[in-house]
């Protein structure tokens, strides 16, 4: 089906995406922000500044370099410097979340030019090198993380540099974390590429569900299909058909863990054209068949409480 057969086409802007300049406050070391959603700025990203950032509300999948999974409240992460990311919730028309996402971001430059004065900065060195691949954290580290970022918002000067730093140490010094995008991950940064890589994207979420086609996207993106195969692979870090599939599964947990639909339909629901592909395909990727999956997060339900 021709892209241009969709009847919400409309609904993908066809902006170029600028570099995001990250401006603080002459007084300020850097920035903290309280986001509602959507906004201009939520879109496939980057910068050279490092991003903590916090999830308060909602679900969502998150796109982090080539990583792709799911998130909920009291989400936190750091995003380093030039790596791309977006955390993507789906909204019905004129549906505004607010205050869904905390935001702070800083140049880790000022952070290693500061370390000649203030040498403990430079215990900091290798979690800086961790960020550059994303890092989600859980446990205990996410719950006095989000305190600490929710309670930045409160204060000012002193106060809220000391919390910066208390951060900053805290996420350093944890083991509660996983890296989230591979290695070897490395897209192409300019901004006609980050167009096209956020309108293939968008349009994948909106219409994961649906019997979507690589051609289909590949006119999308102006281009033939072997062309934007290889340039999404470089620029996702995944596979046209690894990127549905993801997206997919990631809805079909949602409707597994969340509802009582039957595993038949959520089958369907989520796109998949037959129950075998949908089980392989979910036994592959969660290492237990929808029906386990759906059993244990019953359990863990239940044990919360």
């Amino acid at each position: 089906m021709p892209f241009r057969r969709r009847k919400n086409t409309a609904a993908i802007p066809r902006t170029v995406p600028a570099f995001e300049h990250i401006v603080t406050e002459a007084s300020d070391s850097f920035l903290w922000r309280l986001d509602d959603y959507p906004w201009e700025r939520n879109v496939w990203n980057f910068h050279p500044e490092y991003e903590i950032h916090l999830l308060r509300k909602s679900s969502g999948v998150v796109l982090v370099g080539d990583h792709i999974g799911e998130f909920g409240p009291g989400y936190l992460t750091i995003v380093g410097g030039g790596l791309p990311h977006d955390w993507v919730t789906a909204v019905q028309p004129g549906e505004l979340i607010g205050g869904r996402d905390i935001v702070l971001q800083f140049d880790p430059e000022r952070l290693r030019g500061s370390a000649g004065l203030l040498p403990e900065l430079r215990e900091l060195e290798p979690f800086l090198e961790r960020s550059l691949r994303g890092m989600v954290f859980h446990g205990q580290t996410a719950l006095d993380g989000a305190e600490l970022m929710e309670t930045m918002g409160e204060v000012r000067g002193l106060a809220r540099f000391r919390m910066f730093l208390e951060l900053l140490d805290l996420l350093a010094t944890t083991d509660e974390y996983e890296l989230l995008s591979s290695p070897d991950f490395s897209p192409l940064l300019d901004a006609a590429s980050l167009d096209i890589i956020q309108r293939s994207l968008t349009y994948l979420f909106q219409h994961f569900a649906e019997d979507l086609k690589l051609p289909e996207v590949a006119a999308l993106a102006g281009m033939s299909e072997s062309t934007f195969s290889r340039f999404f692979q470089k620029n996702t870090g995944n596979s046209f058909s690894d990127h549905l599939a993801k997206l997919r599964l990631w809805q079909a947990c949602k409707l597994l863990a969340d509802t009582e639909i039957p595993i038949t339909d959520i089958c369907f629901q989520v796109g998949y054209m037959n129950i075998s592909n949908f089980n392989r395909a979910f036994l592959r990727k969660h290492k237990m068949t929808p029906s386990s999956y759906r059993k244990l997060s019953r359990q863990r339900l239940a044990l919360r409480a």
